[in-house]
């Protein structure tokens, strides 16, 4: 008989030997995309995706603004799908993330971009999925099957394939990724204490999640595992938003996830902590050992990873608190209730 858990936490320890077999197998498919970019040339970069690949593309819209000095942005598919709008997007790269490349709102927004003057790229685990066969270029993540409902290392792949992707674009050989996968063994290792960690957060009826710059989407997709795997209500926000207001409803029973590793963005969640100590919040901290030391708890993230690849990191600690808070609250995040691997929207 399956053990409540143990698909979700295989694919979670499986991340780092996806990543070495992206950064091995990958090459070939990564330099003709860019290329192709590059020829192209666009003037502005759009992304599409839903659930936990619309928060690939934020990490990918961050990495275009302030890598490429190109602006980015992300689609609504209704626009295009229920509304049935058709921009002018000629001179627009447009990119659809999907693990599964089956929903139909984001095939037919490839579609008419595509008829719209745009050049596509699909990036998806399944290379012969609609998505892929819509795109002009597709770039496989070769994440292998994923057979648990929350989706952790698709994610993950996505994260280092629009990496490399977008790398490539501006000229990098992608060597920066090469230490990811040791890493990201590293931090594995501390599972034990995370699952230790979860039963503090065993009653919660809600929490908040938060961080800035590139680990933003972290916190996104942190709240959104969460929810999905022990029906938590969670709200993501920017730390510079959560001062902005929603701090008002932070007191000690409500947890607070926080992101808060080395560079600008750790940096600029230096003034959101001490408010939330001012609150009473009982802080979780993924981060630097400095963050977590003046967190309540947390969990430190290896040195090595540039904060530009430190989302692919920061993730798994969080991972691993949705599988064990799940299990320990009764439930099997393998497969939780209404949800289903392939969600089909219009």
């Amino acid at each position: 008989m399956a053990t409540s858990g143990q698909l979700m936490a295989a694919e979670i320890a499986e991340q780092p030997e996806v990543w070495r077999r992206i950064l091995a197998e990958g090459n070939q498919q990564f330099d003709a995309a860019a290329k192709t970019i590059i020829d192209y040339n666009p003037r502005h970069v759009l992304f599409v995706a839903r659930g936990t690949s619309d928060h690939a593309a934020l990490y990918a819209k961050y990495l275009t603004e302030i890598v490429q000095q190109r602006p980015a942005g992300l689609v609504s598919p209704s626009t295009m799908t229920a509304y049935g709008a058709r921009p002018d997007l000629r001179g627009v790269l447009m990119i659809g993330i999907s693990q599964s490349g089956g929903s139909p709102d984001l095939v037919q927004s490839l579609h008419v971009a595509r008829e719209q003057g745009a050049l596509t790229v699909a990036v998806t685990n399944q290379p012969d999925s609609p998505l892929a066969r819509t795109a002009a270029i597709n770039i496989d993540l070769m994440a292998g099957p994923e057979r648990a409902v929350a989706a952790t290392k698709s994610y993950t792949a996505q994260l280092l394939a629009l990496y490399l992707l977008i790398d490539r674009v501006t000229g990098g050989d992608g060597n920066a990724a090469e230490a990811l996968p040791d890493l990201g063994d590293t931090l594995l290792k501390q599972n034990d204490r995370v699952a230790a960690l979860a039963q503090r957060y065993l009653f919660a009826s809600r929490l908040v999640s938060t961080a800035r710059g590139y680990s933003y989407p972290t916190a996104r997709e942190a709240a959104l595992k969460l929810m999905e795997t022990s029906y938590l209500s969670a709200q993501a926000f920017s730390g510079a938003d959560l001062l902005h207001g929603p701090l008002a409803m932070i007191e000690p029973q409500v947890p607070v996830l926080t992101v808060i590793g080395e560079g600008v963005g750790g940096r600029a969640m230096s003034q959101v902590l001490p408010r939330l100590k001012e609150q009473g919040a009982d802080v979780f901290c993924v981060g630097t050992p400095e963050a977590v030391a003046a967190a309540s708890v947390g969990v430190e993230l290896p040195a090595g990873a540039h904060e530009t690849l430190a989302p692919l990191l920061e993730i798994i600690p969080f991972q691993q608190l949705a599988l064990h808070l799940a299990i320990a609250r009764g439930g099997n995040p393998d497969s939780p209730r209404g949800l289903r691997k392939v969600t089909e929207t219009y």
